[in-house]
């Protein structure tokens, strides 16, 4: 029987990519495992999306964010042989962004996530309202990292950026499938 364990982190320390551990509240494995959770989430809205964008779109940017993990989770040494998001990245991300963006129309007051479950169309919205929100905790660790001089790749973090202004639009193209055009916090729709 496979063990699922290896016991080398019951230190508190993780191994990194190429030589070198550090401890598992160091800001590199703090802003990669973060990044995990922002993939896991985006995994749970595409699960439940009912749009074209929501399924296919997510998957694309899971792998990406992979890729993310991958160059945050490598020693500095290590970092280039992982690098894949690059400009390249930022221009896809940003076209889909353009282009969702005029797909949707946008609330004229803030809008609660998750404030009507009657559909799955719903429950999608606020699973990409979750998912911003870890993009957003994800962009804040690797701000930190970047600004601490351990982040080689500037690229990352206007992609994480960018990506929780997808995750918004993402949220607003599945409810408005649905027929939804968002709640106003101020009127307290929804109640």
């Amino acid at each position: 029987m496979p063990t699922f364990y290896s016991g080398q982190g019951d230190d508190g320390y993780t191994g990194l990519l190429g030589e070198g551990r550090v401890a598992k509240y160091h800001a590199k494995p703090e802003a990669y495992g973060t990044v995990d959770e922002a993939s896991a989430a985006l995994g749970l809205a595409r699960s439940l999306a009912m749009t074209d964008d929501g399924r296919h779109l997510t998957k694309q940017l899971q792998r990406d964010l992979y890729h993310v993990m991958s160059e945050l989770a490598a020693t500095e040494v290590e970092a280039a042989r992982f690098r894949t998001i690059d400009r390249s990245r930022l221009d896809w991300l940003e076209a889909n962004i353009e282009r969702i963006g005029g797909a949707v129309k946008m609330p004229r007051d803030f809008v609660l996530g998750g404030d009507c479950t009657a559909g799955a169309a719903f429950t999608a919205g606020a699973a990409f309202d979750l998912s911003r929100t870890v993009v957003r905790r994800a962009e804040r660790l690797v701000a930190r990292l970047a600004h601490e001089g351990e982040l080689a790749n500037p690229t990352l973090l206007p992609y994480l950026n960018r990506l929780s202004s997808l995750c918004f639009l993402l949220a607003l193209l599945e409810t408005q499938a649905a027929g939804v055009e968002g709640f106003s916090l101020a009127k307290g729709d929804g109640e």
